[in-house]
């Protein structure tokens, strides 16, 4: 296609095409780009290349600058002495203990350190101060309290200075000392405790001992004085109490502190809202891997739980508790998971995270009975072939030297459990040995309140002097026998029982073996039994703004009494060559205090002492409280005699009796214990150490 310019447009179109041909040509000056370069410094050329570098330069210059002025005065500031306080507080109380409690919540504590803050911004904060400090003394039970603020003299002043000082850009002069005179007045007392139920509770009939149990837990706190730390624990452990059975989804649904200033008394209330009752349903394992699943459900089960029975928080705890000392795992969480339909009944969530196949666990450790200890256990939780657990320990003391191992299958349904156990020991007692083998095969049951057992026991056991060779008969006595062992404990704390009983019951009956075969029996038996003294302690006066520890009313002022009574018989022909781990011996640490390990028992032909055919232990033990300011410590002081004695007649038993004193801490895993004992027979004294609550 061609396109036709009239004239006058042609030739402008042609004008342009020349300027542009003849400003795109290179000049003659510009050809020479290197040479100008070179002579810039000469002839002053701006607009080249080496000037534009120059100017960056320049800039990149006065950047660096600007940094290094900006860093020297962070420099300066960090140099700077700090600032102090921009004013002091002088909190008159009279009461050292509210006097920090107010010190330390006060809110113009928080502006103290404040850089920027002004004599205005002061003078608002002390306005608001007063309402302030009531509002923290009302928590500890001051309702009608005098309060008196005072600024600092010349504040009105400060405000012109701080003006100044802050055109001047010189820092501004502390403000003073802020004056502040309390008197907290009288305190407020708790008169009643009122608890109220809605929900399914408030009518169950098998929820009257928990209504109870809850009204009287948080009743507590009458007659104490009114803190809101008190206020709100009780509100927490009513809820506790309430969801721990039945009701897990109870809440409280309204609560009011009733004050009456003029009185100085409190009335409160608490209205808890149970819900529905909820139910357990199918116990769900996640988690086993190495083991059967239907071990861990098992062990549940035999806590109590079972598909339709009432929520019960103890029982879950209970069945954690199992779990994590059969040995198969090393975390247990044990804990009910609501259903998307809202259903009543709650499956149980088992989530396990199991422990190894085999664990080796080497030990160092002491008593004042035997000396150094050193021991080497291995632990395999599933014997090939069998799936039983065995557990293997070697143990060597300066007096015994021990070898055994304990099988045990998993538990059936019931609880019960295979056992089989071998044990091979070395015993030094002055110039004796006495070596021994056992081996024992049957069935055990550990259940809440009670243990059982029945089984087959072979003994073995040949004693030695090493001082007079033939001074004994060498020979090994041997036996084999029935027996079954219960045990029942009913302590209200297992780890620190103030008041309850454990009683412990073994019965056997076999024959010896070798050259003399005739029958024997065998029965053993220990109580135990700790009785409070005095009335219920006082709740400790706590730290302001804290609550008081009301459950420790269980500890009664004089602390407890603790008595345990142990005895024994083999019933047998007096040839009956019965062997000796199957007879009684005494004396140490755990059972008559002021005598070593062993030393209380019978006289041989040769002058050492060995076993007999009865024992009788008795112990009574007075563990007093040890009061500090807190009118409560972790330390016992306890006062005990203990007597035993050991004979092959039961007409014979003679008792020896140690007397003593020693102290106690409550350690968060078990009473530690230190006794010095002083043996009437021997007149000596003996130190002796026990850790730690068994039965």
């Amino acid at each position: 296609m061609t396109c036709v310019l009239p004239a006058g447009l042609a030739r402008a179109w042609f004008l342009l095409l020349c300027a542009a041909v003849v400003f795109a040509a290179p000049f003659p000056a510009e050809a020479q780009a290197p040479s100008a370069v070179e002579a810039a410094p000469a002839g002053g050329a701006a607009a080249t290349p080496a000037a534009t570098d120059a100017e960056a330069d320049a800039d990149d210059a006065g950047d660096s600058a600007q940094e290094r002025a900006a860093q020297e005065r962070r420099l300066a500031r960090a140099q700077r002495a700090p600032a102090g306080p921009r004013f002091e507080i002088d909190l008159q109380a009279g009461d050292e203990a509210i006097q920090a409690f107010l010190l330390r919540h006060l809110e113009l504590q928080r502006y103290r350190e404040l850089r920027n803050l002004d004599a205005n911004e002061l003078g608002r904060l002390l306005v608001l101060a007063p309402a302030n400090v009531r509002e923290l003394l009302a928590t500890l039970g001051h309702f009608a309290p005098k309060v008196e603020v005072l600024a600092p003299p010349g504040l009105g002043e400060a405000v012109s200075e701080d003006r100044s000082a802050n055109g001047a850009g010189n820092a501004p002069r502390p403000l003073g000392t802020v004056i502040i005179k309390v008197e907290p007045g009288p305190v407020t007392q708790v008169v009643s405790v009122n608890v109220s139920f809605v929900g399914d509770i408030s009518s169950r009939p098998e929820a009257a001992e928990q209504r109870a149990e809850i009204q009287r837990e948080a009743g507590l706190i009458e007659g104490l004085p009114f803190t809101q730390a008190d206020w709100d624990a009780a509100k927490t452990a009513a809820l506790r109490r309430l969801v721990a059975q039945r009701y897990p989804l109870g809440k409280v649904q309204n609560s009011l502190a009733d004050i009456d200033a003029q009185a100085n008394q409190a009335r409160l209330y608490i209205e808890l809202d149970s819900g529905r009752a909820m139910r357990m349903g199918e116990v769900v394992v996640q988690g086993a891997q190495r083991y059967d699943g239907i071990t861990a459900e098992r062990l549940v089960r035999l806590s109590g739980i079972a598909p339709e029975s009432d929520y019960d928080l103890g029982k879950l705890q209970d069945a954690q508790r199992r779990l994590a000392e059969s040995g198969y795992y090393d975390s247990v969480f044990v804990y009910v998971d609501p259903t998307p339909d809202g259903s009543d009944t709650l499956p149980v969530m088992v989530q396990l995270r199991e422990s190894k196949r085999q664990k080796v666990v080497f030990g160092v450790g002491g008593s004042t009975d035997n000396g150094a200890r050193i021991s080497l256990e291995h632990t395999h939780n599933s014997v090939p072939g069998l799936g039983w657990r065995a557990l293997s320990k070697l143990q060597l003391e300066r007096n015994d030297q021990l070898a055994n191992t304990d099988w045990s299958s998993p538990p059936d349904d019931d609880g019960w459990r295979k056992i089989f156990g071998a044990q091979a020991a070395r015993q030094l007692d002055s110039f004796t040995t006495t070596s021994s083998q056992r081996l024992r095969a049957g069935q055990a049951q550990v259940g809440v309140e009670f243990d059982r057992s029945f089984y087959l026991q072979y003994d073995r056991a040949r004693v030695v002097n090493n001082v007079v060779p033939g001074a004994l008969d060498a020979s090994a006595d041997a036996a084999i026998s029935a027996n079954y062992a219960w045990t029942r404990r009913r302590f209200d704390d297992l780890i620190f029982p103030n008041r309850g009983y454990g009683l412990a019951v073994e019965l056997g009956a076999g024959y010896t073996l070798g050259g003399t075969r005739v029958p024997f029996g065998r029965t053993q038996a220990r109580w135990l039994t700790y009785w409070p003294l005095g009335a219920a302690a006082a709740a400790a006066e706590p730290t302001p703004g804290q609550a008081r520890d009301v459950n420790a009313s269980r500890r009664t002022q004089l602390g407890r009494l603790a008595l345990r009574v142990e005895g024994g018989a083999v019933v047998a022909r007096d040839d009956a060559p019965i062997p000796e781990t199957q007879l009684f011996i005494t004396g140490g640490d755990n059972t008559v205090r002021g005598y070593g390990l062993r030393d209380i028992g019978v006289r041989r032909a040769d002058g050492s002492i060995g076993p007999g055919r009865y024992k009788a232990v008795v112990s009574l033990e007075w563990q007093r409280p040890i009061w500090n300011a807190d009118n409560r410590s972790n330390w016992e002081n306890v006062i005990f005699i203990d007597g035993g004695a050991i004979a092959n007649k039961a007409g014979d038993l003679k008792p020896v009796w140690g007397v003593g004193t020693g102290i106690r801490y409550n350690s968060p895993v078990g009473p530690l214990q230190l006794d010095l004992a002083y043996g009437l027979e021997t007149r000596r004294l003996r130190l002796h150490l026990n850790v730690g609550f068994t039965f």
